[in-house]
């Protein structure tokens, strides 16, 4: 993982557990596998603990490791360092992309909730009144009640999300290829199609993985079809939306959005998007932030002690999963 990450990843009592089922150094942290002094720990290796940063586990890298037989993630998506070798190989991944998908899920809900009742631009219009003034009468179509939501992609998050949304007055609508009514039905929502649910919904939230299939699947097309005054909410990533005609509706000032990434990370300076009134853009901190990312650290260290004791991990990630995943 990256060399600074360590320290703000694993708490003091994570750390004691984790050295307590693991024979490991806790101050090597490697971002280099070749490195010479990783390279002779790798050697022993029967487990590599990894987070962000951790270079791609290559077949070269695997050859160096002969004793490797578990890669336990604490963070979410293994596509960055997890190879094709590794699955041949017969490599256990397991990941806390279940732990990194709560908050996420907790920001997108919180903002859903704030967006139906209008907060970016009443927030703007108090500051410039600075006076008493029929709120009632400005914003009458304002609140959550009987309000239509769209999530796009059923995936962990998307999941999390309509579970939480579940208890408000909202009606929830799914688009996901690869689940069928009745599964949207438990998970409390309607399955749509996605020109529907970007025309029905007062709010968009996409939750789909960035695959090449996934690409711009939020278009120009699709985001003429929200109607105006509708927010687009994206916590998944950037690739998924046509980031110039969403800037160009933006400008418009016909929809809003809420966009925790972007195309690319960071935005250039002269990116609109920092100053429009109805845009509220975070830097990628939707996941584990903070504290949070003790979470992730204790769930690793929950799967490493499976591991330990000759069980399954609880939170495998598959070859299958793998293929389909963010």
């Amino acid at each position: 993982m990256h060399a600074d990450l360590a320290a703000k990843l694993i708490d003091p009592a994570t750390m004691t557990r984790l050295t307590d089922v693991a024979d490991l150094d806790p101050k090597l942290v490697a971002e280099d596998l070749t490195e010479p002094r990783a390279a002779a720990v790798l050697r022993d290796a029967e487990v590599i603990v990894s987070s962000w940063g951790c270079p791609p586990l290559t077949a070269e890298v695997l050859a160096a490791a002969p004793r490797l037989r578990a890669v336990v993630h604490a963070a979410g998506s293994v596509k960055h360092h997890i190879t094709e070798a590794c699955w041949e190989r017969g490599i256990q991944v397991t990941s806390a992309a279940w732990a990194n998908a709560l908050p996420v899920a907790e920001y997108t809900v919180a903002l859903i909730l704030l967006a139906n009742k209008q907060l970016l631009r009443i927030r703007d219009d108090y500051r410039r009144r600075r006076a008493p003034h029929d709120w009632q009468g400005a914003y009458a179509r304002a609140g959550n009640y009987r309000r239509t939501v769209g999530i796009v992609g059923a995936s962990r998050i998307g999941r999390r999300v309509l579970e939480l949304l579940r208890p408000h007055d909202l009606d929830l609508l799914l688009y996901d290829p690869y689940v069928t009514p009745a599964e949207a039905a438990e998970l409390g929502a309607r399955s749509a199609g996605l020109d529907e649910l970007c025309a029905a919904s007062d709010v968009v939230s996409v939750h789909a993985p960035e695959l090449p299939e996934t690409r711009h699947l939020i278009d120009a097309d699709r985001l003429a079809l929200m109607h105006t005054g509708a927010t687009l909410i994206n916590t998944s990533r950037g690739s998924l939306i046509d980031q110039d005609a969403l800037t160009e509706e933006l400008t418009a000032g016909r929809l809003d959005a809420i966009l925790d990434v972007t195309v690319p990370e960071v935005l250039p300076a002269h990116s609109p998007l920092y100053d429009l009134p109805n845009v509220l853009l975070t830097p990628h901190i939707a996941g584990s932030l903070g504290n949070e990312l003790h979470r992730m650290a204790a769930a690793a260290v929950d799967e490493l002690e499976r591991y330990a004791t000759g069980r399954p991990f609880a939170h495998p990630v598959t070859r299958a999963e793998w293929h389909r995943s963010a």
